[in-house]
């Protein structure tokens, strides 16, 4: 059997937590094999090793049958391994080509930079792989989806063979998944191999020839996707069985919590994002939004939250209006605010877990008193969250959050947002990076608050998640309200071509 990477027994500890305990992965020539797992189970890790990211306390790692230290992802790079990481490294207000070339510029003469002829190679690889990326625009100026083909091609420049994607699928809209995926496909056909590290058992039914599955540390084994049903490979990952759907009864919805009225919001780019848009949310119901990225989805948001300025129209908030205050007045008036962005919009990376717990309160007793920060009851409060949640970190609350998986990120900052108990939480991808177990726990909560008489509005590009958490769903397009439908009474179907901009006819 060729195996273009083997990595035995591989073990890596951090401070308070053995990331990988005597792990084992093979790659074979011509495959994608899925490395499957929880959030914090080590997948990022066990890649990072191969990457050169970290070293292994034990193990080997062999290259085309030939051991080597990879002690950097620069000697990963010169032995043909290449890493597109979950958060990408790209740097924002460079070109494509720049971005691509960093590192391994082409000189002109020994000195002079060859921009132009990077610029055709890339142009070249684009066209034969299918990835259709335009080698002059800025990365600040395109999409999610574009940067991680940027990604994908840095490592094609860079000649790898072996191509590592970290969920990949993550920050991707439906359709863009299914172009990611043929593009996995075009890499096989030309002699790539490739892993994918993913927690999502649709993708890897779709394209994954076998799967390791690693849990809390440990492998629990490797199978052939083909022989194993998406029941199976869930149970190895989580250790339980695993309920797909959500239970829930019919809402009861009472009074109108949020109402927005003809709002119009710019967006980044200073255009209108939103306009003329209209929506009530009732105390006691979940309303999601649906539509394709991009849409108006995040103008609202910022809107109703205050990061961004309204130009015309009203929210009002249990009847008072809001539209113009600050705010920690909007947070003290009980809204709740999951961000789409969790490291941008969520969390201060550098701060650790206990302090960003009480970001929202910390000026209220009993975290302060006369100016003076309570430690002991943060660090209570905070550990109270993080349990609840199951947020796994290696030293608890006074881990640095930028240490922690993704998927734990995501955790901590629902547990904090629901900790406060607000009358509206705004919830917006929820469960984006986060693995079945997490995602049937972070559900619950919802309609659990939803029980409890709150509002919630979700928003989330995940159709299925929209469908079977909300009570009513309003359909957004190019910024504007196509309609509003039961979820009960609706499908896929529908939501996707009212999505698309097909309003819905009423029959009379």
């Amino acid at each position: 059997m060729d195996y273009v990477v083997e990595m035995l027994n591989i073990r890596k500890e951090f401070p308070g937590i053995v990331a990988n305990d005597n792990i084992t992965l093979t790659l074979r020539k011509g495959e994608i094999h899925a490395l499957l797992g929880e959030n914090g189970a080590g997948k990022s890790t066990l890649m990072g090793v191969l990457f050169g990211m970290y070293q292994p306390e034990q193990g080997v790692v062999k290259v085309n049958g030939k051991e080597v230290r990879i002690t950097s992802p620069n000697v990963a790079n010169r032995l043909g391994i290449g890493m597109v990481h979950q958060h990408f490294k790209l740097v924002e207000n460079f070109t494509v080509t720049e971005n691509i070339i960093l590192g391994s510029e082409p000189l002109k003469g020994g000195l002079v930079l060859n921009i132009d002829k990077a610029a055709k190679r890339i142009e070249e690889l684009s066209k034969h792989y299918g990835l259709n990326v335009d080698p002059h625009a800025k990365i600040q100026d395109i999409s999610v989806g574009m940067q991680q083909r940027v990604e994908i091609i840095k490592m094609l420049y860079r000649e790898a063979d072996v191509l590592i994607l970290d969920e990949p699928t993550a920050v991707l809209t439906p359709n863009e998944i299914d172009e990611l995926m043929n593009i996995m496909r075009n890499l096989i056909k030309e002699g790539k191999s490739i892993i994918i590290i993913t927690h999502k058992l649709k993708e890897i039914k779709a394209v994954a020839d076998r799967c390791t599955v690693i849990r809390r540390g440990k492998g629990i084994g490797t199978v052939s996707v083909a022989e194993s049903s998406e029941a199976t490979l869930a149970e190895m990952m989580v250790g339980r069985h695993v309920s797909f759907k959500v239970e829930k009864e019919e809402s009861k919805p009472g009074n109108v919590v949020l109402e927005i009225d003809s709002l119009f919001v710019k967006n980044a780019r200073k255009v209108m994002g939103l306009k003329n848009f209209s929506l009530e949310v009732r105390a006691g119901e979940i309303v999601g939004i649906a539509g394709v990225e991009g849409n108006g989805q995040s103008d609202l948001v910022e809107g109703i939250t205050g990061l961004r300025k309204v130009e015309s129209g009203k929210i009002l908030l249990n009847g008072e209006d809001i539209t113009n205050i600050p705010i920690r007045q909007r947070i003290d008036k009980g809204i709740g605010h999951i961000p789409e962005d969790r490291q941008k919009r969520g969390l201060v990376l550098d701060y650790t877990l206990q302090s960003n717990m009480v970001l929202e309160v910390y000026n209220k007793p009993p975290f302060s008193k006369f100016g003076l920060l309570n430690e002991n009851a943060m660090k209570e409060y905070a550990k109270k969250i993080l349990e609840n949640f199951d947020v796994r970190s290696g030293e608890g609350a006074i881990s640095i959050a930028r240490t922690l998986s993704g998927g734990n990120q995501q955790k901590a900052i629902i547990g904090r947002e629901l900790e406060l108990d607000p009358n509206l939480l705004i919830a917006v991808q929820p469960t984006r990076g986060l693995d079945v177990g997490s995602i049937e726990y972070i559900h619950k909560r919802l309609i659990e608050h939803r029980d409890n008489g709150k509002a919630v509005l979700l928003i989330s590009l995940e159709l299925d998640e929209v469908l079977q958490l909300s009570d009513r769903i309003a359909i957004v397009n190019n910024g504007e309200l196509v309609g509003i439908v039961n979820a009960s009474e609706t499908d896929e179907n529908e939501v996707g071509l009212m999505m698309a901009g097909v309003s819905k006819e009423r029959s009379i």
